[in-house]
């Protein structure tokens, strides 16, 4: 688990993703000598900060987001939420300002007219606009893993994961999944336009609900607030109860990923979320457990290899 807790420790807030970008670089430099096939890596102008492997012929693409939620700085010590983090009284965050860093908590406080406001504890005002993130607190039991930001650094962990035996696919780290997408349609243009890739599959993190357990395995999502196309959905269903791994079904109402975003673009990409479940989302005590991590690996190693 040394690479995810690695990963937690990057400060890689939605619109920041700079830091997580070199350090993914820097680790498939280093460590794909290793890999089966060292892939054709595609970065740079025209891409943001997102990256590309191209691993031989690719036919799927899996789509992890490299980015998390967090808090910019407004006036008066003021925090604005950056996507949807939980805003609970104490929570330590850190950053780095032009006066050097930060370690500062957040204070809830409460209006007589009974909205409230959100607000940073330090001994000094920070420069406006400054990112913050939740203070890497990582945890490890035998049978779970706690920590920020296993959404989405674990679906990172996923992908170099699958990367150490993929021949033919590709990875896409994406940019800006926590606050709005921004991303991934002009990465798949770029993947249909050069290797005619059609199918994606989504590394990302789901919830634990009614219907999605820990220790149940990875969840296989029929459905969130995007509607993946049916015919795509039954084929990786299909694989995955052929693969005899434990995996579970997700069907739920509300949510979103780089599918949705895949979704409303104008390409033709059919995509599926596959992900392990996790509770205490968007707070400073994600949970996931290590048997559904596994299983999220085991699946997609399977599912790049038969689709």
């Amino acid at each position: 688990m040394e690479l995810l807790e690695r990963l937690v420790e990057v400060r890689s807030a939605a619109s920041d993703e700079g830091r997580m970008k070199e350090f993914i670089l820097e680790y498939v430099k280093t460590e794909g000598k290793k890999w089966k096939v060292q892939p054709e890596i595609i970065e740079g102008r025209g891409f943001q900060d997102c990256i590309i492997l191209v691993f031989g012929k690719p036919t799927t693409a899996i789509y992890a987001h490299m980015d998390s939620i967090g808090f910019s700085t407004g006036y008066d010590k003021e925090l604005i939420k950056i996507g949807g983090p939980r805003t609970i009284d104490g929570m330590q965050l850190v950053g780095s300002d032009s006066q050097g860093e930060i370690l500062t908590e957040t204070m809830v406080i409460e209006e007589e007219d009974g909205h409230s406001s959100f607000q940073y504890v330090f001994d000094r005002e920070i420069d406006r606009g400054t990112i913050l993130t939740f203070k890497p607190d990582f945890r490890e039991t035998n049978e779970y893993i706690q920590s920020p930001y296993m959404d989405n650094r674990l679906g990172v962990w996923n992908a170099l994961r699958v990367a150490e035996s993929l021949e033919n696919g590709a990875i896409v780290f994406s940019t800006y999944e926590e606050h709005g997408g921004n991303s991934v349609a002009f990465c798949a243009r770029y993947l249909l336009k050069e290797h005619s890739v059609f199918q994606a599959l989504i590394s990302d993190i789901t919830w634990v609900t009614n219907g999605v357990k820990h220790g149940g395995g990875v969840a296989v999502s029929m459905r969130d607030a995007g509607l993946p196309r049916r015919s795509y959905l039954n084929k990786i269903i299909a694989l995955a109860k052929e693969s005899g791994i434990d995996f579970q079904i997700e069907v739920e109402s509300a949510g979103g990923s780089d599918g949705g975003m895949l979704q409303k673009s104008d390409l033709p990409i059919d995509w599926c979320f596959v992900g392990a479940p996790e509770d205490n989302v968007h707070s400073p005590d994600e949970k996931v457990f290590k048997k559904d991590m596994q299983s999220m690996v085991d699946l997609y190693v399977y599912l790049m290899k038969h689709l």
